[in-house]
Order: structure tokens, then C-alpha cells, then sequence
């Protein structure tokens, strides 16, 4: 969910605390969540718990001289992807259904055109009464989605239907909207990433290959389809499982991947991760080979270079072109060599010597360099380098290149 802008209302109803760890899950996930907490919401969690959570300021005033100035309530739901209603009062699903616009949060709902959900709070007899059914009616009819409370005993004493839905459940239905929805920071953008090592055949039971495991690869093409963007992940052979939102083309080669690479194109970016062998055998075997005795001698033959093919592939070079540059040794130093003689943007350098350990591993410790430095990222999961990455493409992507 990393970079979803998420415009959470929170309004007054005991059921309030829920969303404090809703807001917590989210940011775990990346995701950005902006609060606006009605008057009645304040009696039960405050502003400050809001702020700490979420990192942002909260707003509850629709009259505030600071944010009026620049239509606060407008540019609140201009700047998000999603609104969601948590704890979603019987009141506040009467005055979103008729239209009201008394306070900050029915102004800015009313004036929303990005997509909306409601997790209803209430007694279990406002959940049945007719008025609460018929105003649910007319807001799904206009297309919010609303997320179905439990059944349970209550803050009142009472036991029924009307339990606001725990967060874990929230928080899925978020994360199904924004994958339905297109929605996400790299929505609407095309993305290349290579992955996993190649086996160059000897014959047909034996290759050269390399201790690469794909893992890092994978988590980037995971985490960019996240965000929202259409990607193509070419890998090689790997016992990973696809990662979820791609769309994967499995080969074996360096030649294989080379030319899947060049039919994915064009891309806005491309994250060139797969450890390519370098050299294959020039007179792969169709037969396999027998020992007889004597000395085996293989010629080898070099290899394609992807990443430098995509940087001179004229008018369908990626937007943005990223490699990676496992190295023995001084890493940055290396990189940066790389990133000159290959004619990528960026190149993300990790020290894979054998005391460090990472190859093929569950972390990563990298630096990305660019045009304009280097960052030093500190060790971290793959994953999350994964994320990191996909945010920094997405900040890149939005300002010209």
C-alpha cells in the first residue's frame, strides 16, 4: 500500500479507538493517512493520539482561518486516493446520504469525487431502523462502498449487529479497493523488472548459473505493482511463487531475458535486479557429456548486456532505467563505474562479498546512486529495500527526469 493517500474521517462514536489502529496498520503498509476528527470523534480519541499516529495534522474546523485560506476542505480530498468513514455514525450516514455540508467533515465528503468508504458504529436498533437502511441504500447506490459491521455486545449493554469492523478487517477492504481501483502512485505507469539468475546451458543437464535467489527482485516487482503501476517481471529460474500483481514471463537464458525485456518495452521504468551470467558456453552440447579421461575445456562466449541494450534502445528506452550492481569489494566505487559505462540513471550497489553475506539472502544492506550522490541505506529486509525503492521511482516519476 506504500504511497495510497488515504483520507481517513473519524467521528464520534466508542467505536473511535478502533481507528487509532487502523491508522497504525496503514502506515505499517506505507501508506499515507491524513485525518479530519469531528467534534463528537474528539470526545473519545484525541487530536494529539491522531497526530502521533498518523504523523500528519489533524484537522477538525471547517471556519479555520489557516486552512480556509487555501479551501482546506477541497484540497483535503484533491490530495487523497481514497475516503474512508471510521467509525461511521448513524448521523454522519444520514447527513453524507441527504447531502449536509455543516462541518469540516460532511463539507469535504460532499465535496469529494474520489472513492469512498463507510464502516458503520451504532446500536444495534439505529442499525435496523428504516431510515439507517434507507440512507445506506442511496449511498451504495452512488457507488461508496460500505464495509459490514459485527455482531456482538455493545458499549450500551445490548448485544447485536452494528460492532464497527475490526481493523484488520478495514484495512483489507482498503487494500482490495485501491488494487480494484487502480489507485496508488504509479497508477496508469508501465514497469520493466528482471529477476533471479540465468542458467547458460553446457548440455542438456548441466549449466553455468549463479547463487542469485531472485528474492530482491521479486519483493521490487511486488512493490511497485503496489503502488499501482502495470508491471512486467521477466525472471529467471527461481523457486519463488509470482509475485501478486505481475505479470510474469519465465526464461532461462540471458538471451531469453534480453529479448523479453525489449518486447515489454516501452516502459516508464525499468529495474534491471537479475544476476545475468556474463558468459554462456559457446557449443552448448545437444547430447550430454561423458567423461573419458581427459581435461573439459569450455569456451565461452559473452553474453548480451540488457541493461546497456535498454539504455540505447533509441526511442523506447525507459523513462527511468535502474540496474543493480552486486560486487566484491568497494561497492560504491564499483557503482558508480557501472553506472557510467552501462548508461542507466541509477544504480543500487551492495557489497555481496563472502563476509557479508547477503547474496541470496533475506536482507540487504544498498546504496543508490544517482546523478546527484549516493545515499547510504542501512541494512534492512528486502522487502523493505524493495518498498524504499519503489517510493523513490514514485517520487522521481513525479517531477520531470
Amino acid at each position: 500500500m506504500g504511497g495510497l493517500r488515504v483520507l481517513l474521517v473519524i467521528t464520534g462514536g466508542i467505536a473511535a479507538y478502533k481507528s487509532l489502529e487502523l491508522i497504525r496498520r496503514l502506515r505499517e503498509r506505507g501508506a499515507r493517512v491524513r485525518c479530519i476528527l469531528t467534534r463528537a470523534g474528539a470526545r473519545f480519541v484525541t487530536p494529539l493520539a491522531v497526530s502521533a499516529l498518523s504523523e500528519e495534522k489533524v484537522y477538525s474546523d471547517l471556519f479555520s482561518l489557516t486552512d480556509e485560506a487555501e479551501m482546506g476542505h477541497i484540497r483535503l480530498t484533491r490530495e487523497a486516493d481514497l475516503v474512508v468513514v471510521a467509525p461511521a455514525t448513524a448521523d454522519i450516514l444520514a447527513k453524507m446520504a441527504h447531502g449536509f455540508a455543516d462541518d469540516l467533515a460532511t463539507a469535504t465528503l460532499l465535496a469529494s469525487d474520489k472513492p469512498a468508504m463507510v464502516a458503520p458504529a451504532m446500536n444495534v436498533r439505529m442499525w435496523e431502523h428504516a431510515a439507517t437502511r434507507a440512507n445506506l441504500e442511496t449511498l451504495v447506490a452512488r457507488g461508496v462502498t460500505v464495509i459490514p459491521p459485527g455482531e456482538g455486545p455493545m458499549a450500551c449493554g445490548e448485544y447485536g449487529e452494528g460492532r464497527m469492523a475490526e481493523p484488520e478487517e478495514i484495512l483489507a477492504a482498503i487494500q482490495r479497493a485501491a488494487g480494484a481501483k487502480g489507485l496508488g502512485r504509479l497508477s496508469g505507469r508501465r514497469a520493466l523488472v528482471t529477476s533471479g539468475p540465468t542458467h547458460e546451458p553446457i548440455d542438456p543437464l548441466r549449466y553455468l548459473a549463479n547463487r542469485s535467489s531472485g528474492k530482491q527482485g521479486h519483493a521490487i516487482a511486488a512493490a511497485i505493482s503496489r503502488l499501482g503501476a502495470e508491471t512486467t517481471l521477466v525472471a529467471g529460474p527461481t523457486r519463488l511463487a509470482d509475485p501478486p500483481g505481475a505479470s510474469v514471463v519465465h526464461v532461462q537464458t540471458a538471451r531469453e531475458m534480453l529479448d523479453a525485456c525489449m518486447a515489454a518495452l516501452p516502459v516508464d521504468v525499468a529495474v534491471c535486479v537479475a544476476a545475468v551470467a556474463d558468459w554462456r558456453p559457446a557449443d552448448a552440447k545437444s547430447r550430454k557429456l561423458k567423461k573419458n579421461g581427459a581435461p573439459l575445456f569450455l569456451k565461452l562466449a559473452e553474453n548480451p548486456d540488457i541493461l546497456n541494450s535498454l539504455a540505447q534502445a533509441g526511442n523506447t528506452r525507459p523513462g527511468l532505467l535502474v540496474g543493480f550492481a552486486a560486487e566484491t569489494g568497494d561497492a560504491v566505487a564499483q557503482g558508480r563505474k557501472k553506472r557510467n559505462a552501462k548508461g542507466c540513471d541509477w544504480i543500487v550497489a551492495n557489497d555481496v562479498s563472502p563476509e557479508i553475506g547477503t547474496f541470496g539472502g533475506d536482507t540487504n544492506t544498498v546504496h543508490l546512486i544517482t546523478e546527484t550522490g549516493v545515499e547510504d541505506w542501512p541494512p534492512m529486509a528486502k522487502a523493505a529495500v524493495a518498498a524504499r525503492l519503489a517510493e523513490r521511482i514514485a517520487e522521481a516519476l513525479e517531477r520531470p527526469l
